[in-house]
């Protein structure tokens, strides 16, 4: 999975005088995959890369929030991409496992 963008909402904020807490969203993922489900959908590719929003909440906690891929096929109807929708699926769970991990080093 690649890293394709990043986008700081907060930081967009502060530069037009307005105050916003962390507020980010990553967009990720792998073009062959992605191409695979827009060659059987491709209205899909309005939602790929897969993306991730990561912010804070009054209290300071931190949350992380994503649209689920089978929700996406099922969104754009999808019909013969089972088998990469599920790839997609584990290895998001996996990255979100690990950056929820609560012992896991600050990078």
């Amino acid at each position: 999975m690649t890293v394709m963008a990043r986008v700081d909402h907060a930081a967009g904020a502060a530069k037009v005088g307005l105050a916003l807490r962390s507020t980010e969203v990553l967009m990720f993922g792998n073009p062959r995959a992605g191409t695979l489900l827009m060659e059987l959908a491709q209205t899909i590719g309005i939602d790929l890369p897969l993306k991730a929003l990561v912010w804070q909440d009054e209290a300071g906690q931190i949350w992380l929030g994503y649209n689920d891929p089978y929700w996406l096929a099922a969104r754009h109807g999808v019909v013969g991409g089972d088998a990469v929708v599920q790839a997609m699926s584990d290895l998001l769970g996996v990255v979100v496992g690990a950056a929820l991990a609560p012992d896991r080093s600050p990078t």
